[in-house]
């Protein structure tokens, strides 16, 4: 069984926007490529992509798109990320089955990691990118990903869409 999680996918503008106020990317962080970029709802582990998808089509029905934007970069231990912003998208993820974990719902998008035992890596990306804000955009859809190990680190799928209401 691969290993699932439910995200949303950011536009290509907003990631292009992303890309460049990153710039350079040095330091000796680990980056992660553009492409890999989303905002993760909640993560399942191993499940099968039938019966989650399934119940998550249950969940998320009904629920109604969200306006979020990508802001000012933050760290976790060992994990350099962007804040995302939008007053609905805590309930979305709960709806996704973020409340099933112990820690609270943090929406973010990672960047790059490094070692834990080195925090000052990232400092240069977060003076950087201390103010900014991506443009905001409506999302209208959740994406159940698989994730699948690789020599060159996860690579990330698309399994299922759920369209959110345009109401």
């Amino acid at each position: 069984m691969p290993v699932l999680f439910s995200a949303l996918l950011p536009p290509d503008d907003v990631v292009e926007a992303v890309a460049e106020a990153v710039g350079e990317q040095a330091d000796g962080l680990r980056w992660e490529p553009p492409e890999r970029w989303h905002v993760t709802l909640a993560y399942y582990g191993h499940d099968d992509v039938e019966t989650r998808g399934a119940w998550l089509a249950a969940r998320l029905a009904g629920r109604a798109a969200v306006d979020v934007r990508l802001e000012k970069a933050a760290t976790f231990p060992g994990v350099l990320w962007l804040t995302v912003a939008g007053s609905e998208l805590t309930p979305l993820a709960h709806a996704a089955g973020a409340d099933a974990e112990a820690r609270p719902y943090v929406g973010h998008l990672t960047l790059a990691r490094f070692p834990r035992e080195e925090p000052g890596r990232a400092g240069r990306y977060t003076e950087r990118l201390a103010h900014f804000a991506s443009r905001g955009w409506t999302a209208t859809e959740v994406v159940l990903m698989t994730s699948e190990r690789e020599p060159g680190g996860p690579r990330y799928r698309v399994a299922r869409a759920f369209e959110l209401d345009r109401a």
